[in-house]
């Protein structure tokens, strides 16, 4: 048997065929996750899923490195926003609500947002700005951040900006209130914008482009201890090329879904090392 199995390792075809069944185990179980999801989920665009329960502590690992917060407390945040009952059920009331939310799914699933809501509530920033905002999953996470914010004494507030007049419609109920969205383009929302800035998230148009016009526009409008998330940071390296040309740090956070096809998109982040 060991004559024959060195015997066709010699022959390049069927050593090909070997080496490309054992690379496809990698995979095999994504197309069985394609096939699931395809007839169970209502998405379209900006997937959501679970993280597994490893990258979720990378996630809080990256964010006591950016924010020099201990990672306990961070898993804290975490912890928080992934068990209020509250949050899901006003998210899944806005999906049964809306005639958008045909396009959604109703299990509730934050992703790397986790890593959103944890920033806010580490920064405890006045002004938290996102841009491309889609059905509004991130809004109504960062405004409840907000208002947890708020019961400790930190008054903050979120601007969501994008071009299509029926996005945000998850940003509802009692989260309105310390939230509210700009629409029109993004770039032109935020040139009028006259506030200082200390969460600035990109998730707009994700050309490389649009994306760099959008940090060099807010450039001046920044906090000193402002941070910067790239959610186009997998795809472009502009934040990256942003922080460097303006002395910023920067870091990169991948994520890996749990039991889901997508490989997961990533956080850019950009902030100031504390000395």
């Amino acid at each position: 048997m060991r004559f024959i199995l060195r015997f066709f390792k010699r022959i390049y075809f069927f050593n090909a065929i070997r080496r490309i069944l054992s690379a496809s185990r990698y995979f095999n179980k994504k197309y069985f996750q394609i096939l699931q999801w395809g007839f169970t989920s209502n998405e379209y665009t900006n997937f959501t899923y679970y993280l597994t329960p490893g990258n979720v502590q990378y996630l809080a690992q990256t964010l006591a490195v950016v924010t020099n917060v201990d990672f306990t407390t961070i898993m804290n945040y975490i912890y928080e926003v992934e068990s209020d009952e509250e949050l899901k059920s006003a998210i899944i009331s806005a999906i049964n609500q809306s005639p958008e939310g045909r396009y959604a799914d109703k299990e509730v699933r934050f992703g790397r947002r986790l890593g959103w809501y944890a920033m806010v509530r580490i920064l405890k920033p006045k002004v938290v700005i996102e841009t491309g905002i889609d059905k509004g999953l991130g809004s109504i996470i960062l405004c409840a951040a907000l208002l947890r914010n708020k019961k400790e004494g930190f008054d903050g507030r979120y601007y969501g900006t994008d071009i299509n007049p029926k996005a945000g419609y998850l940003l509802s109920g009692k989260y309105k209130e310390v939230g509210e969205v700009l629409y029109g383009d993004s770039i032109e929302s935020l040139k009028k914008f006259d506030k200082k800035i200390d969460l600035f998230i990109n998730d707009s148009d994700h050309s490389e482009d649009y994306e760099y016009q959008e940090y060099c526009t807010i450039k001046d409008m920044l906090g000193d201890k402002a941070v910067i998330l790239g959610d186009n940071a997998h795809c472009t390296t502009k934040l990256s090329e942003f922080s460097f040309e303006t002395g910023r740090k920067f870091l990169l956070f991948h994520e890996e879904p749990l039991n889901f096809w997508y490989p997961g998109a990533a956080i850019g982040f950009s902030f100031k090392a504390e000395n």
